[in-house]
């Protein structure tokens, strides 16, 4: 299902309809109103918006993407909404005061309608509730829409806006691009404004961006955001805006580095990926990454770590805050994070540790090519919170088997919807790079795209 319509939007990406609107043949009061339109069309079946903003709040005219309407992640801070986590342990009250990343993200100029919703706190990757309507995926309603990004995913996927914003602490940009057949590029750790709540934490695995239907979009995204804050300790970006005559060394893999076997349509997606690379004239190679074998366990344990802290300091989100109330995979992670807390001093060096073994596996290559996941987006049911815990846990690690390690490493990664399984679902293949690198990870996606430019679910 879809929204796309012959009105302000129609078909255009953030990209055209902010150029159109500079133009003068479209208003930004009139594409807002229009994509509200949009939302309310396809929020019946998606179920992917959290709360609506009573008075949206435009951005500068003079962002690279002014006028453009967009919605934010509930779980950042916007002003005068109340920011809920996806979780049903606590009543939320209105923000106070945007994030730091909600003021980066206005800085482009986009039109913010309200907020998106996720899996409680992030920790799946669908966006599932023990006791409320799932996000649907447009592709396929009984589909998952991925997470954590779940609720922008959809809403991007099905036409209703341009772009959203998206987060990932362990592919929750990456997956729901793959699921929803998007553009997902996750930056290098400091490349956008930090989280407060990441500066606070023993290893930031989290990084804000967003989900688009074009690359030139994530492009113009990334650029608007260098011109509001840039970190000196990265290299400029700049707006890129095409493919380089550079060619590549780049290398590919098939299956997990922990161990996980990817399914033959995702196995399809990344051989003909990697073939198409060697037509345009880049050099692939096989590669192989030689993680710790703890990696899946140590990343599993900081999870539950994550879910810990949450369970523990519940009281500062409202004052109601219940842990009992948080679902059963928040639950069970605190409770393997419990069995194994005396680990965290080596879990936490094996995983700083992991740079140096991506490193290796970057030597002599530019970029790396692998799955998103290992598998396409599942039916709703299958990842839900109400699964239990041992069975999820391991129905988990089966499928987001290739984000984390960028997490981790803080390295760049970028989600791009280049294949299809045999009844039509996205399936989304992965390029990883240096820290640094998104200028080459858009150079090359740009390249792809215009040799096969991307399917649209509305041409089904």
């Amino acid at each position: 299902m879809h929204a796309f319509r012959d009105d302000a939007l129609g078909e255009h990406d953030a990209t055209g309809l902010a150029a159109a609107i500079r133009r003068g043949e479209v208003g930004a009061a009139e594409a807002a109103r229009d994509a509200a339109e949009r939302v309310r069309a396809v929020e019946e079946r998606l179920h992917a918006v959290q709360a609506h903003a009573e008075r949206p709040e435009p951005g500068p005219v003079t962002g690279l993407l002014a006028g453009v309407p967009a919605f934010v992640k509930d779980n950042t801070d916007y002003r005068g909404l109340p920011t809920g986590h996806g979780s049903a342990a606590f009543t939320p009250r209105p923000a106070r005061r945007h994030a730091a990343f909600t003021r980066q993200f206005l800085s482009s100029g986009v039109t913010v309608l309200g907020k998106t919703r996720l899996p409680e706190f992030g920790f799946s990757p669908s966006t599932e509730y023990e006791d409320a309507e799932p996000v649907r995926n447009p592709w396929n309603t009984a589909h998952s829409a991925g997470g954590s990004s779940g609720g922008s995913a959809a809403l991007v996927a099905a036409g209703a806006v341009p772009i959203a914003h998206a987060n990932d602490g362990g592919g929750s940009i990456r997956i729901p691009a793959a699921c929803c057949g998007l553009v997902g590029l996750k930056p290098s750790r400091g490349r956008v404004v930090p989280s407060a709540q990441g500066r606070q934490l023993p290893l930031d695995i989290v990084s804000d961006g967003i989900v688009s239907r074009s690359v030139r979009d994530s492009a113009a995204f990334l650029a608007a955001a260098e011109r509001h804050w840039r970190n000196p300790k990265m290299p400029p970006l700049g707006l890129v805006e095409g493919p380089s005559e550079r060619r590549l060394r780049v290398g590919f893999l098939l299956d997990s580095p922990t161990g996980v076997t990817s399914d033959a349509a995702t196995r399809a997606a990344v051989t003909e990926t990697a073939a198409r690379l060697e037509r345009l004239g880049h050099a692939v190679q096989p590669v192989g990454i030689a993680v710790d074998p703890r990696f899946t366990d140590d990343f599993l344990t900081y999870w539950g770590f994550l879910s810990f802290l949450l369970g523990t300091t519940g009281r500062t989100l409202g004052a109601d805050f219940d842990r009992h109330r948080m679902d059963g995979l928040s639950r069970g992670l605190r409770a393997t994070y419990l069995e194994n807390w005396r680990n965290t001093p080596g879990v936490l060096r094996r995983l700083r540790r992991t740079k140096e073994a991506y490193a290796a596996a970057f030597r002599g290559l530019d970029l790396i090519l692998s799955p998103v996941l290992a598998h396409p987006a599942p039916r709703l049911g299958h990842l839900a919170p109400s699964v239990p815990y041992p069975a999820l846990v391991e129905r988990i690690l089966a499928y987001v088997a290739f984000t984390p390690i960028d997490n981790v490493v803080g390295t760049p990664s970028l989600s791009l919807p280049v294949g299809a399984t045999e009844d039509g679902l996205p399936v989304g293949v992965m390029f990883a790079g240096r820290p640094g690198a998104e200028r080459t990870l858009l150079e090359l996606a740009f390249e792809l795209e215009a040799d096969r430019p991307f399917r649209r679910v509305q041409d089904l």
